[in-house]
C-alpha cells in the first residue's frame, strides 16, 4: 500500500452523542504530530460534524505535511440538508488552496442519512429486520446513486481536487462521478473466510481502491462483530457497558494488522485505520464503566483528557515504519 492512513475524529454528533466533547487546537496539533512522527502515517482522514473543527484540524495536518481526506459527517439529516452541507464544506476545502486535500462528500449515507431507508434515526435504520431487507432486496442503491450523482455535481462546482465517497459494503455505488473507489471495510464473523475475496468487485471500475475505515474494538469477541462492535454500551445508561467484557488489546492489534496485510495483498492503494482516539469512550478501572472497550481507538482515552497508547498503537507504528522505510 502506498498510503498509510488513520482516521482522526474532530467530533461527530449522532443524536445527543458527541464523539469528541471538547475540541482543542493545541491538542489536535499534538495528536497529528504523533500520527506523523510516531505512527509514521502519511495521510489522515479528518472527519466530524462541525465545519470550524474540520477546517482547523485540516489546516494543522496540512501544515505538518500530511495528506488530508476531508470527511464531513452530518448524521440523521435529510437529502436537501446533507447536500447543502457537503457543498458548503467542499467550498471551504477549496478555500484552503492545497493540492493535498481529497474530499469525501459523505459516508455510508444509506445508514447515516434520512430518506433512503425507513427510520428517522441511525438506530431505527439499523434495526435487524431493516438491515436484512437492505442486504437481500438492494432497493437502497437506486436512491443512493441518484443522490451521489447530484452531490458530486454540486461538489465539483466548488472544489477542484479529487472527490470520492466512503461507501458501506452493502452499497452498490456507481463510481463514474468519482476519482477513487472508497469503502469502509471491516471483518466479522460473516465475512471472515472471504474477507479479501469480497473486495474484488471494488476493483471493477478500474480506479484506485482505498479502504476508508478498517479496525477492531478492544474486547474479546469484537473480531466477530466488525463494524458494529461498538454497540455494547448500555442504551439505558450510556455510562456503562451492557454486559461484562474482557479487555484484549493483543487481539485488537493482531486483528487489525491481519486485515491490513490482506488489503495490501489485494492491491488497495491505501487504508485508514479506524480510529486514532475516541474521547467520549474513556478507559476506567471499573470494568463495567470501561467504555474504551467499545472503542476502535489505537489509544486509550481518560476522563481527564489525556491518552495512552494501546498495543495496536505500537504494532501499527512498527508496520508503518517498515513500509515507509523510516
Amino acid at each position: 500500500m502506498s498510503m498509510r492512513g488513520i482516521n482522526y475524529d474532530v467530533g461527530t454528533r449522532t443524536g445527543p452523542f458527541l464523539s469528541r466533547p471538547v475540541f482543542d487546537a493545541a491538542q489536535t496539533r499534538d495528536d497529528l504530530t504523533v500520527i506523523r512522527d510516531r505512527l509514521h502515517c502519511d495521510a489522515v482522514r479528518v472527519s466530524g460534524t462541525g465545519l470550524e473543527r474540520l477546517l482547523t484540524a485540516t489546516e494543522i495536518a496540512l501544515d505538518l505535511g500530511l495528506d488530508v481526506w476531508l470527511s464531513p459527517h452530518l448524521h440523521d439529516a435529510g437529502p436537501a440538508e446533507t447536500l447543502a452541507n457537503t457543498r458548503r464544506c467542499a467550498a471551504a476545502a477549496q478555500s484552503l488552496g492545497s493540492p493535498k486535500v481529497t474530499y469525501l462528500l459523505g459516508g455510508e449515507l444509506t445508514l447515516f442519512m434520512r430518506g433512503i431507508m425507513p427510520g428517522d434515526t441511525l438506530f431505527e435504520r439499523l434495526r435487524p429486520h431493516r438491515m436484512l431487507r437492505l442486504r437481500y432486496l438492494g432497493r437502497h442503491n437506486r436512491p443512493l446513486n441518484a443522490f451521489l450523482a447530484e452531490a458530486a455535481r454540486a461538489v465539483r462546482q466548488v472544489f477542484t481536487g479529487p472527490v470520492s465517497y466512503a461507501s458501506a459494503p452493502i452499497e452498490r455505488v456507481d463510481w463514474s462521478p468519482f476519482d477513487v473507489v472508497c469503502v469502509d471495510y471491516y471483518r466479522g464473523k460473516r465475512n471472515r473466510d472471504d474477507y479479501g475475496e469480497r473486495l474484488r468487485r471494488h476493483f471493477a471500475p478500474g480506479k484506485p481502491v482505498v479502504v476508508t475505515e478498517v479496525g477492531c474494538c478492544t474486547y474479546r469477541g469484537a473480531q466477530d462483530k466488525g463494524g458494529i462492535a461498538w454497540a455494547v454500551v448500555d442504551p439505558r445508561d450510556p455510562d456503562r457497558l451492557a454486559r461484562p467484557l474482557v479487555r484484549d488489546e493483543e487481539l485488537q492489534a493482531a486483528e487489525v494488522l491481519d486485515m491490513l496485510g490482506i488489503l495490501e495483498r489485494r492491491g488497495v492503494a491505501g487504508a485508514f485505520v479506524f480510529t486514532f482516539a475516541a474521547p467520549a469512550l474513556p478507559h476506567r478501572p471499573d470494568p463495567a464503566r470501561d467504555l474504551d472497550l467499545a472503542s476502535y481507538g489505537v489509544v486509550r482515552c481518560y476522563d481527564d483528557g489525556h491518552w495512552e497508547p494501546k498495543r495496536l498503537f505500537d504494532a501499527l507504528a512498527e508496520r508503518n515504519a517498515r513500509q515507509g522505510g523510516s
